[in-house]
């Protein structure tokens, strides 16, 4: 069988690399990564080379009045800007928000590891099995904090490596996509401020700390990504193991049931509706209308058989909640648990909605839509 893995909204699903503002120049409305070993070649030939080297170690950006020929002549790669109102929020930012996660690619193009389809997937099924109570292992206090109680509990749900539910099936990766699937969009973070009467305001997180709000929004700190364009398609393959479809197989594994695709998609539909429905409940709270179209859009693409596709919150940007298979987050449980992490104890006691920021992605210079959600299909 083959997948069909389709982009509704801006995707990453990163390689763990960045690009640094050394490693690309911004030139005609598109970032322009530079090919470093030819320029090093071309320099190590005349006198230019310790200047380079010099700009490198001491400047924050490269200086294109110096340097900007490389842009146009020496750039492995040319990735645009989503909107050319872009450039000038690039051209104000500094240091952290300079440096530019990359999709993964290979020598033929983009494509999607099978490991970040699968555990999307995989977090559907622990919804699934924990949908109506907490599990046994997180429901608890424990004096000594909590530590690594999600692992035990995933593996009380889905079973050890040996015989995990989700060893039946296989997903490769994808074929690498063809033409311009990415382009570097701008997000920023939105965060829920309080007020009077237990309503929210809309605010922009500022680095290193601290929001603004909403009517000030370009002082807020911006964000750049290469992401895969709505619409960009990435196929592969889709392999289900009969052998443990056998029912004296997956009895002698302690599975309740056999899992094939269709219990899949419907537990990942569950989970992306429910998904869904807190995000919608965000973006109305901060007034986000173009986000709540957009997530009212996605989620016109729920299947109503959860047997030929399902919804996915995958890659960078999803979110916490696009990595955690209980939902519920303000299940008394689950509060206490999460107060015990010196990460998360003070967002929690703070009483305000978990988690109360969202990463959103601008459209046209406009906060527009959340970055990460797919379509996925397998046909025969």
């Amino acid at each position: 069988m083959k997948y069909r893995l389709t982009c509704l909204t801006p995707l990453l699903v990163g390689d763990g690399q960045k690009l640094s503002p050394i490693d690309y120049m911004v030139w005609r409305e598109q970032v322009n990564v530079l090919d470093q070993r030819r320029i090093f070649r071309l320099l190590s030939k005349g006198p230019r080379l310790e200047g380079y080297l010099a700009q490198l170690r001491r400047a924050e950006k490269l200086d294109f009045g110096a340097w900007g020929g490389f842009a146009q002549n020496f750039a492995d790669r040319r990735i645009p800007f989503e909107h050319p109102s872009a450039v000038a929020h690039w051209e104000r930012a500094k240091g952290e928000s300079l440096h530019i996660p990359t999709f993964a690619s290979g020598p033929e193009g983009p494509f999607v590891p099978g490991s970040a389809i699968k555990g999307s997937l995989r977090t559907g099924m622990l919804y699934a099995m924990w949908r109506d109570k907490l599990p046994a292992g997180l429901s608890g206090e424990s004096e000594r904090g909590a530590r690594r109680l999600g692992e035990v509990a995933e593996r009380e749900a889905l079973g050890p490596s040996g015989t995990n539910l989700m060893r039946a099936f296989r997903i490769s990766d994808s074929r690498p996509t063809t033409g311009a699937a990415t382009k570097i969009y701008l997000l920023r973070v939105a965060t829920l401020e309080p007020r009077p009467g237990g309503q929210f305001a809309l605010g922009w997180k500022q680095a290193p700390r601290g929001s603004v709000e909403a009517k000030r929004v370009e002082e807020a700190t911006p964000l750049f990504a290469e992401m895969a364009v709505p619409g960009t398609v990435f196929e592969g393959e889709w392999r289900e193991n009969s052998y443990l479809a056998q029912e004296e197989v997956w009895r002698a594994l302690g599975w309740d049931q056999p899992v094939n695709t269709a219990a899949l998609f419907a537990a990942a539909n569950a989970y992306a509706a429910r998904l869904l429905e807190i995000h919608r409940r965000y973006a109305e709270w901060a007034g986000l209308r173009l986000v709540v179209e957009s997530l009212d859009k996605v989620a016109s693409h729920l299947s109503t058989d959860g047997r030929k596709s399902c919804l996915l919150a995958i890659g960078w940007g999803s979110g916490l909640l696009a990595k955690s298979g209980w939902l519920d987050t303000d299940a008394e449980a689950y509060r206490r648990v999460l107060a015990q992490s010196a990460l998360y104890s003070k967002a929690v006691r703070s009483g305000l909605p978990f988690p109360k920021t969202r990463r959103v992605v601008f459209l046209k210079n406009q906060p527009a839509t959340l970055p990460g959600w797919a379509l996925l299909e397998v046909e025969p």
